[in-house]
């Protein structure tokens, strides 16, 4: 199941189980947040299209961490008028974590702990052949 949000003034195609990266929302790191502004709702060969909205589809997600995006480089210039001018700009942004879809179609989740990295069973290093002279 997939559903298709819209947030910051983008919109994003999302399914349970996705780390997305939006414009800054003023929320706490592991605070859960949910998003009711879901435009489309796909469910295998269902689709359920909303105007503008889908009424009682909501997307929960997990904040997972703040940051700030790459360097974006500006660059002006005026040829034979000895005009340059150079600046730069770097997006906040917001990582999610999307948990939850729930819409008319059904509802799927996807497993919390993945989001931060933490899981039940860790991998240990496999032991380096013995080598024999």
């Amino acid at each position: 199941m997939y559903a298709v949000i819209k947030t910051g003034g983008k919109q994003y195609r999302v399914a349970a189980g996705d780390k997305i990266r939006v414009e800054q929302i003023p929320a706490d790191i592991g605070a859960e947040i949910t998003i009711d502004q879901v435009l489309a709702v796909g469910a295998g060969d269902q689709l359920s299209v909303g105007a503008p909205l889908v009424s009682g589809a909501t997307v929960s997600a997990t904040v997972v961490s703040h940051g700030r995006g790459e360097k974006i480089r500006i660059f002006k210039m005026r040829r034979r008028k000895h005009y340059r001018k150079t600046q730069g700009h770097r997006q906040n942004y917001t990582e999610l974590f999307i948990g939850r879809i729930a819409s008319a179609l059904g509802e799927t989740r996807a497993d919390v702990e993945a989001a931060t990295g933490a899981s039940a069973t860790t991998a240990e290093p496999a032991e380096a052949p013995a080598v024999s002279a």
